[in-house]
């Protein structure tokens, strides 16, 4: 089997792991659903480390992430006015961010991660007014990596006192 592509015996440069997280993504589908939106948009794919594809050129308006992985598949947005970014340059510890939302497709059992994620985002955005920093997929991929900050988280007790101490003023005069 020597000299096909995309064989094991091809692959020595990915860990069993890595291996792993690029048959479960194929095989759960997130990874076609990654190509499929990338070739929709017109991006360029390529090949890129530990069993990634890498696609540039992005240019929908969602998400606005610089960005985002979809399975295997890690797609880069385009910058207006510019030719199309090479993702093979991408920062290590950004490729190293997506790769583990590769995996987290993969342990999700693919689509699934989707509305995880969305939900997480949700609580991210209630918690600390930012989508990313008290989401557990962000988190867990790594904050700084994926070109995030850590956004301080807002107390849900803090909201009801000042609630109320706006209420007793006028509550007090009205007696």
């Amino acid at each position: 089997m020597t000299g096909h592509r995309g064989t094991a015996s091809n692959t020595p440069d990915l860990t069993a792991g890595q291996q792993l997280r690029r048959v479960a993504n194929l095989v759960n589908g997130s990874t076609l659903l990654g190509l499929g939106l990338a070739r929709w948009a017109g991006t360029k794919i390529v090949s890129g480390p530990e069993g990634l594809l890498l696609a540039a050129g992005w240019s929908l308006k969602l998400p606005v992430a610089g960005a985002f992985t979809v399975g295997n598949v890690v797609v880069f947005r385009s910058q207006t006015g510019r030719p199309l970014p090479d993702p093979r340059n991408a920062t290590p510890a950004l490729l190293f961010h997506e790769g583990r939302h590769a995996t987290q497709y993969a342990l999700c059992l693919g689509l699934p991660f989707l509305p995880l994620y969305f939900a997480a985002a949700g609580w991210s955005l209630l918690r600390t007014g930012d989508p990313a920093s008290a989401n557990f997929f962000e988190v867990s991929a790594g904050l700084e990596a994926g070109g995030y900050r850590q956004a301080p988280t807002r107390p849900f007790s803090l909201r009801r006192r000042r609630t109320v101490a706006r209420t007793n003023p006028l509550q007090e005069s009205e007696a």
